[in-house]
């Protein structure tokens, strides 16, 4: 025998049956949505305070078990997601990967040696390193077994851009970290200055300033914000950095070669100081769902989530598209790509590309204009080589130099464009 429940939603009483079928009934002109009670792999997505933590170290099922937690969750439930991923650099919805990150270097271990997009000087110890563009904005950050991912999801009604922040802040000082605090971007910091101060600067004390601010040296940065909001929903995850053994690296993965030829419509990363933290990961994640329960009373047990999650087609689905080179890459917003050192307060619209030697506009990833201007070529070789690229996508370009022979551009001076872009551009494959 199926079952009945009942929900009382201004004023009308709406009669729900959750088991094969489910049926809603309201009045004309109000909508009503039935959230399933069962169970998938642990998900109680009607639970009002609900707490997971994964198993996996994959970024692509993590941010799509994430998604899936947003997008399928009760309207007022509160969400407390806790991950590690595998080594990767995680960029935002709005970014271009080409300013954001060495290309090169993320798939170096696995480029043959002969490749043209070969990359020689590879960090050691990393190996592959995946790239995502996950759905919330901000900026680009790298993930390794040393960083804890935190993730709240919350009514859009009650949520703040530092509620989550402090709460986190809230758990570090529990730990014996009171220098952490939450900066004007709602990033978590730890303070270097020096100070008289002898007490504990603790969980009850103002998150948002220590004894050890100084206005002469800047913090380190050790958990960035970034957001989803949606309608009735508001996602609020960072990046805590405990104890990565990759610091000495990670400046290698997120300095493209061509930031200063790059010029588009894209959010651009804010660079920061960073430090670990020197916690275990265990140790943080007690003291962050300790703090969770505390800010959303009736809190249980975390629940282990893992890649069984992929037998939920929602998720499933969020890992294929957050896998795919077409969301990678086709996502990126319009940019110019030019051999033009360009400076940080140039602005897209008012440079003059007159004395470019080579340019490619780009849209979502495919190239929309092309010019070469070298000393030795020829208009017609720069219009063929142009319309050779036309609506190829950039990340797809595996040789430049084949591309210039082809646009019959084979002088010494054209090789080395080609060799130049290639060096800048090209992913491996």
């Amino acid at each position: 025998m199926s079952t009945f429940n009942y929900q009382i939603i201004s004023g009308y009483m709406l009669l729900r049956r959750c088991w094969t079928h489910r049926i809603s009934i309201a009045p004309v002109g109000l909508r009503a949505r039935c959230y399933s009670s069962a169970r998938h792999h642990g998900i109680t997505l009607e639970k009002p305070v609900q707490s997971y933590i994964s198993r996996s170290s994959d970024p692509f099922i993590n941010l799509s078990i994430e998604h899936y937690l947003l997008q399928k969750s009760h309207p007022e439930s509160s969400i407390l997601f806790l991950y590690v991923n595998r080594p990767s650099v995680i960029i935002g919805r709005n970014q271009n990967p080409w300013l954001e990150v060495n290309l090169g270097l993320l798939n170096a271990a696995k480029t043959s040696p002969d490749s043209p997009s070969r990359i020689e000087n590879e960090p050691p110890g990393l190996g592959d390193v995946d790239l995502v563009r996950r759905r919330s904005g901000g900026g680009t950050v790298f993930h390794d077994g040393g960083n804890v991912n935190w993730t709240v999801i919350s009514p859009a009604a009650t949520f703040t851009r530092d509620k989550h922040a402090e709460m986190v802040t809230r758990a570090l000082r529990s730990c014996g970290v009171g220098r952490s605090r939450v900066n004007e971007r709602h990033d978590i910091v730890l303070d270097q200055g020096t100070s008289d101060f002898t007490g504990a600067w603790g969980p009850d004390d103002d998150t948002h300033s220590t004894p050890w601010q100084s206005s002469t040296i800047r913090p380190l940065k050790v958990s960035g914000s970034a957001y989803k909001l949606t309608r009735a929903r508001a996602l609020h995850h960072g990046t805590a950095l405990l104890n990565s053994p990759n610091l000495h690296v990670i400046p290698s993965y997120l300095r493209s070669p061509a930031k200063q030829y790059i010029k588009g419509r894209s959010v651009d990363s804010v660079s920061s100081p960073v430090g670990n933290i020197l916690l275990n990961n265990d140790e943080f994640i007690q003291n962050v769902q300790r703090e969770y329960k505390e800010l959303y009373s009736g809190a249980a047990k975390a629940v282990e989530l893992g890649d069984e999650c992929l037998e939920i087609e929602e998720v499933r689905k969020g890992h294929a598209e957050l896998s795919s080179l077409e969301w990678t890459y086709m996502q990126t917003p319009q940019f110019t790509f030019s051999d033009l050192p360009l400076k940080p307060e140039q602005k897209e619209g008012e440079i003059d590309y007159s004395d470019a030697k080579f340019r490619l506009d780009v849209r979502y990833g495919a190239v929309t204009g092309c010019q070469l201007k070298l000393k030795d070529s020829t208009t017609q070789q720069s219009e063929r080589l142009a319309q050779l690229l036309e609506k190829k996508h950039v990340h797809e370009i595996t040789d430049w130099g084949a591309l210039f022979k082809e646009a019959a551009s084979e002088s010494a001076e054209a090789m080395d464009m080609a060799k130049w872009v290639q060096s800048m551009l090209s992913i491996p494959h």
